[in-house]
């Protein structure tokens, strides 16, 4: 369960980041009340997981899947580079978070 709950809090840190964006410096009401929604669930649930997984763990995974998947919606819906380099250096936060899912316990 707890890996669930930090999938869904790594989960809710995207949309986060791609409201904060369309918030433009939290001037448009919605977005804005969006980012702030999603930013204190997404902490909440991260403090939830935390208390079975691994504090390193925990944190390290959580912020993998907001700054990996922040990156891929960028590129997807924004049009932000999708450059090689870019693209390689995202697979490896996503292959660590991996290898930390497969060497930590529940």
């Amino acid at each position: 369960m707890a890996w669930t709950l930090l999938c869904i809090a790594g989960i809710l840190e995207i949309a986060f980041a791609f409201s904060m964006k369309a918030s433009h410096g939290f001037t448009k009401v919605m977005p804005a009340l969006f980012t702030v929604g999603t930013g204190l669930t997404s902490v909440f649930l991260l403090s939830l997981s935390m208390r079975t997984l691994p504090m390193g763990t925990g944190y390290a995974v959580w912020t993998g899947i907001g700054a990996a998947g922040t990156a891929i919606v960028g590129i997807l819906v924004l049009g932000d580079s999708a450059a090689p380099m870019r693209v390689l250096c995202v697979g490896l936060i996503l292959a660590g978070v991996i290898g930390l899912k497969l060497v930590t316990p529940e």
